[in-house]
């Protein structure tokens, strides 16, 4: 038998799922994570579930891994110190980035603007130029690029991005500056912009390709070493990390273009919530990450995450395609606090993390976090993670007194009450810039909550939103895992070309797509996949002429390749219609073709879905116990429900707990949890006819 282990790192939990490729059985664990070395982590993790499932580590064929080694270099400003290369009277590029300020109208006077991944010092200009077209305008001066060259070796640069103007049409110069590197900056990585991101506009295709330099140190070395370590462990299996997008591509691959994994982590919870809500019925969600230290939503329709153009990271955003995926910092170990200022009660986004932890955990933490409010008002089991985390409920309720002192409430409960008040309405924030603010109306979505807090809080941001049901997985708090264990190798290809429709026939965009799904396809064939198992889907950035911003759109690579005329009608027509969804208007300009893009798409590995026993709506025989939970503002008796024993059509009322090894569903008095067949917690409100 062959086994596929998906991991998922995120800043509190590691999870591990094992998947029989046989049988569809799966064996989860979940352990903390271990920031120092992500690795340690997984290792332990990977041992552990291969123990409790009766194999060897030899017997595992496939590791699909989400990682945040990329994020964490940039969040933390501890990547490489980078050195760039570009066309002479450019070398200010960084520096002037786009002239935008974030805040109010005075944040220009107190925003500390960040700077640049790569110094000025460390920036160095040479003699060459392309046209738009392609066309060379002033040959490569290969002799000022050796000098250029050697002011970076002086200043002990680690490692080197070049980008020069307009490298997207023309990537000739960059390589040759490249083939130099390799003999002026012996075994230092190159990166080119032609390669990492050949499109337009010169700041974020040089800003993308520095991030890409600055972080791929930390990646190829996290990839080697946990290679090795499989190795050493007697795992002869093929290392895949998941990208931003949610594709997955082999390990050598991320190492070199390291940039494409930024939002690596949570593009896989999307990943295995479309599986998930796709076993229960639903095609249209909204999905809801919350972790030990942030929430991460995003937007699916008809099965399929929204795709952004940019990904963003702290202070950083490049051009890279990712799942529109927001992120704010509220998760289980958010820290609450109390300003002395202003004494209003705040909720992160600083956390306690996995070290030390919510004072609950006792490992010395003493901040009041949301899981110590959840303790304190009785959501929370006595232990986490199937045994691994005992919670210390005296400890929680020592820390959330302080914010009861700090307010003036003198009242534990209602001190946590108030927390978790603040970071549902946090989280709730987060999904509206998802939904109304991308003119979706979230009660025409489904919310399908994870991580092992989500579900925890999943019923409250369910009034909030308005969305129903709210889907709970199974195993929500590995569902990223699933996500990494579900997902399928991906490459794209694109050009750009910044021409008006009018310039091309539908026949030779056809032919341009077919040279782009090409290259794209190269990747995958020589990861060991046939031509067979590939599937092509095609995009376009387009705008109206005029416009300094793209949209993407679908391509119908049919209507192109009939070479009537309907692919641009339809180009047209699908652009004009996601234009006046964005922004109420549209106009009379002539549309313009700005990027094209293939996608290609290996077969996704199957998961045997969950199948229960029907039950009949009685769930007593799953009740293990009662207890008092404190909600609206007074103590309450609850049914404390061992989800491993509900059945198909249960119907579990609330106010109720269902605990599991991974994670713990709070429903609300009002509400409603029916157990569907495939193993999902569907929580209504009672009164909802759909029941």
């Amino acid at each position: 038998m062959a086994f596929r282990l998906g991991v998922d790192v995120g800043g509190t939990f590691t999870d591990i799922l094992l998947v029989n490729e046989d049988t569809g059985q799966t064996h989860r664990y979940k352990t903390s994570s271990t920031p120092e070395d992500q690795s340690v982590g997984v290792l332990h993790g990977i041992a552990q579930v291969c123990a409790a499932a009766g194999i060897e580590p030899a017997e595992v064929s496939e590791v699909l891994h989400g990682t945040t080694v990329a994020t964490n270099a940039i969040l933390e400003q501890k990547g490489a110190r980078v050195g760039l290369v570009t066309t002479r009277g450019f070398r200010q590029v960084l520096q002037i980035a786009r002239s935008f300020v974030p805040g109010g109208l005075a944040g220009w006077i107190i925003w500390p603007k960040p700077e640049p991944l790569a110094d000025l010092e460390d920036t160095v200009e040479v003699t060459e130029r392309v046209s738009t077209t392609g066309a060379v305008l002033t040959p490569l001066d290969e002799e000022d690029v050796r000098r250029q060259l050697a002011k970076l070796r002086t200043n002990g640069v680690e490692a080197l991005s070049i980008c020069l103007i307009n490298a997207y049409a023309n990537g000739a110069h960059e390589a040759r500056i490249a083939e130099i590197a390799a003999e002026e900056l012996p075994g230092i990585p190159v990166s080119r912009s032609s390669v990492v991101l050949p499109e337009l506009r010169e700041y974020e295709r040089a800003i993308t390709t520095v991030a890409n330099a600055y972080v791929q140190g930390q990646v190829s070395g996290y990839v080697r070493k946990l290679d090795a370590q499989l190795t050493g462990a007697g795992m002869d299996a093929q290392l895949s990390i998941l990208r931003s997008d949610g594709g997955l591509v082999s390990g050598a691959v991320a190492a070199d273009n390291p940039v494409s994994l930024l939002l690596s982590g949570p593009a896989g919870g999307v990943t295995g919530a479309a599986w998930a809500a796709e076993q229960a019925g639903f095609t249209d969600f909204l999905t809801f990450d919350m972790g030990g230290t942030s929430t991460d939503v995003a937007l699916v329709q008809n099965l399929q995450p929204r795709i952004g153009r940019e990904t963003t990271v702290g202070h950083l955003t490049v051009r890279a395609t990712s799942v529109d995926v927001r992120t704010v910092g509220a998760g289980g170990g958010s820290i609450a606090h109390v300003p002395p200022l202003t004494q209003a009660l705040r909720v992160g986004p600083q956390s306690a993390g996995a070290v030390p932890g919510p004072a609950s955990y006792g490992r010395g933490g003493t901040d009041p976090t949301v899981t110590d409010a959840n303790v304190v008002l009785g959501y929370l089991p006595s232990q986490l993670a199937g045994g691994e985390i005992g919670l210390d409920a005296e400890a929680a309720t020592a820390a959330v007194k302080t914010i009861a002192d700090a307010t003036g409430l003198n009242d534990v409960e209602r001190a946590a009450a108030g927390i978790v008040d603040i970071v549902n309405e946090n989280m709730f924030g987060a999904l509206k810039l998802v939904s109304t603010q991308q003119g979706f109306d979230p009660r025409d979505f489904a919310l399908v909550a994870f991580g092992g807090a989500g579900p925890l809080h999943a019923n409250a941001l369910g009034k909030l939103t308005g969305a129903w049901p709210v889907i709970i997985p199974p195993s929500p708090g590995v569902l990223s895992a699933y996500g990494d264990a579900t997902t399928s190798l991906r490459n794209e290809a694109a050009r750009t070309l910044v021409r008006p429709f009018g310039d091309f026939t539908d026949t030779e965009l056809a032919g341009l797509l077919d040279e782009l799904a090409s290259t794209a396809r190269d990747t995958l064939l020589a990861a060991g996949l046939g031509e067979e198992d590939l599937t092509v889907s095609y995009s376009a950035d387009v705008r109206y002429h005029g416009q300094g911003f793209e949209i993407p759109v679908p391509l119908d690579y049919a209507a192109f390749a009939a070479g009537d005329g309907g692919g641009f009608t339809g180009l047209r027509a699908a652009f004009d219609k996601e234009h006046e969804r964005l922004f109420s208007f549209l106009l009379d300009n002539e549309h313009e073709l700005v990027t094209v893009r293939s996608t290609v798409n290996g077969p996704h590995p199957e998961v045997t879905s969950i199948t229960l026993e029907a039950g009949g709506t009685d769930p007593s025989a799953a009740e293990r116990t009662r207890t008092s939970i404190f909600v609206d503002g007074a103590t309450v008796d609850a049914g404390v429900y061992d989800r491993d024993l509900l059945l198909a059509g249960n119907v579990v009322q609330g106010p109720a707990v269902i605990a599991e090894m991974d994670s713990t569903t709070l429903v609300l008095p009002g509400h409603t949890a029916t157990v569907h067949a495939h193993g999902s917690l569907l929580i209504r409100p009672a009164a909802d006819p759909k029941e």
